[in-house]
């Protein structure tokens, strides 16, 4: 039907554009993946029905702050904010605007409203999503690239009128056509092949991956064995490994705390912020931020105390 957008999925890409696609394709997966990672770390709980944990997760990902005060006509809200004018004795903004895409805006100040930060520096968490999804796609999109060099490892020479006969045959080769036609004129004689000889190095670059990735999940406080050892890990390695991911929950944790008890102060709610996880999957024995069990109390858990973990 003439004027109906065609469905990007049934159409062939141009093999000029098809590899920046999927460069641009890796990288999004890679950014939306951890974003979502990054935007699901925590639970607020008691929070009114008026405030979405879901935009306030994600403001603070993409701001660094956003701004909790109450709408006389509304209710509670925590929005994005901008700051400015002058600041108190600890360098926070006194004067702030709330505001939304609708065209909600609300001027405020630090004597009715609380500012929440991602982190005791005040930074958004989208510099390192960015960082570790470009670093991941590149390797992903590399890993590509050489799995798919060890089918054609070779560079073809033609004469200037076959070749586009030579790309048409490359592109059924490379498609994985069982059987190739060629016209009765073609001469093969005039074609050459030199044979590349790309190394298969995807194994060390999944090794690498993996890597990466586990350093990704250290700084968002998710567990991760983060060791590439063949043999068993032991479980004062494992300990040693849950160290950083324990302390990076607290890097965003702490700032989210701070905010609710000024919350909870100003306008008499009983908002508490823990780290979305029970008990830990690797060491049952270390307490969680999600809530203030000690070690003693977790004994009770009718789970066997692991002294080895497999990689």
């Amino acid at each position: 039907m003439k004027g109906r957008p065609r469905n990007p999925l049934m159409q062939k890409p141009n093999r000029g554009w098809e590899a920046k696609k999927l460069n641009d394709d890796t990288f999004l997966d890679y950014f939306y993946r951890l974003q979502e990672i990054a935007i699901n770390m925590f639970e607020w709980c008691n929070l009114p029905d008026t405030v979405d944990e879901r935009f306030l997760e994600l403001t603070l990902c993409e701001n660094g702050y956003a701004v909790y005060f109450n709408d006389e006509n509304i209710g509670d809200l925590a929005l994005t904010c901008m700051i400015g004018g002058q600041l108190d004795v600890y360098r926070i903004p006194i004067e702030r605007r709330a505001y939304a895409n609708n065209g909600y805006n609300k001027e405020l100040t630090n004597n009715n409203s609380v500012l929440i930060f991602n982190n005791y520096l005040h930074t958004p968490s989208m510099m390192t999503i960015l960082l570790y999804a470009r670093r991941l796609a590149e390797i992903e999109r590399t890993i590509e690239v050489n799995v798919k060099a060890q089918k054609t490892p070779v560079a073809i020479l033609a004469d200037e009128a076959q070749v586009l006969t030579m790309k048409n045959i490359y592109e059924k080769y490379a498609g994985n056509e069982p059987v190739i036609i060629g016209a009765k004129n073609l001469d093969l004689k005039s074609i050459q092949s030199i044979n590349t000889q790309a190394p298969f190095v995807s194994d060390k670059l999944n090794i690498l991956k993996r890597q990466i990735w586990n350093e990704a999940m250290t700084i968002f406080g998710v567990e991760n064995a983060n060791s590439e050892k063949k043999e068993r890990l032991v479980s004062d390695e494992v300990l040693s490994n849950l160290g950083g991911v324990q302390a990076q929950r607290y890097v965003m944790l702490n700032s989210r705390r701070q905010a609710a008890k000024k919350i909870n102060k100003m306008f008499g709610t009983d908002i508490e912020v823990n780290f979305r996880q029970d008990y830990s999957a690797l060491n049952i024995d270390m307490p969680t931020t999600t809530t203030t069990t000690t070690s003693s109390d977790i004994e009770d858990f009718s789970v066997t105390r692991p002294t080895e973990l497999n990689n």
